[in-house]
């Protein structure tokens, strides 16, 4: 590629990468699961579970929230993007990746770090996230289509229909679907965080409290205790003859 040459992403990863999630639905405002966390490749831009049946066909992506941002399940992302390289986390028995790069955490230990952010990875990742691999891509002027493995070239009603298998109608608001698990739980370190909601932690924040015993004899299993016994006194001895 010559010099000056501009590489440009195409609409459905830049709509992808620069899109807002997890907004209410200007559409479904009134409704329950409204959030929009789904992105559609075809019209390049996201919509809230509601709006599915308008892209019944259409290959579709869902993204989901990990201790605050946005991320994607490699499984899904994977079939379209070449992903290798970018540093996955496991949560919720599944591998995700970031869409777009965190703040910059400074470290002395500078031994593997994101060859876009220079944020601190594991060995031997060279990217933190999709868009940190895209950019770096971009910025050395190749080709973009080296990491584009294409939708367009398989079934796109499968291939949405794949990435949904886990919707169910939701009767509580008159029908509609939800989509499970757009909040995951956070590892066990974030946890002990006092700056995570439940919001965005999910299950992971509830606790489960335990009821109390009742103190007092009347509760002690395997005792009988009457009214006229209620106090301590001297023990009772026959009478000696």
């Amino acid at each position: 590629m010559e010099g000056g040459d501009i590489v440009m992403k195409p609409a459905w990863l830049e709509g992808l990468l620069s899109e807002t999630f997890f907004e209410t639905c200007g559409l479904h405002d009134t409704s329950r699961k409204n959030e929009k966390n789904i992105f559609c490749l075809d019209c390049c831009h996201s919509f809230c579970p509601h709006c599915l049946p308008l892209h019944n066909s259409h290959p579709l992506l869902q993204v989901r929230r990990y201790v605050y941002h946005d991320v994607i399940r490699l499984d899904e992302v994977e079939k379209i993007l070449d992903c290798s390289n970018i540093q996955p986390y496991t949560t919720n028995n599944a591998k995700v990746i970031f869409l777009n790069q965190r703040p910059f955490r400074s470290s002395k230990d500078t031994a593997n770090t994101c060859f876009t952010c220079q944020r601190i990875l594991q060995e031997p990742f060279h990217f933190c996230s999709l868009s940190c691999k895209v950019d770096h891509v971009v910025d050395e002027g190749e080709d973009l289509s080296s990491i584009i493995l294409g939708f367009k070239e398989s079934n796109e009603s499968e291939f949405a229909r794949a990435q949904f298998e886990g919707l169910r109608m939701d009767s509580d608001d008159g029908g509609g679907v939800i989509t499970p698990d757009s909040i995951l739980e956070a590892p066990s370190h974030f946890h002990a965080s006092s700056s995570c909601s439940s919001h965005d932690m999910g299950s992971s924040s509830i606790v489960h409290q335990i009821p109390k015993k009742k103190k007092g004899r009347d509760h002690i299993p395997g005792i009988m205790c009457s009214p006229g016994n209620r106090r301590k006194g001297a023990p009772h001895r026959s009478p000696l003859s």
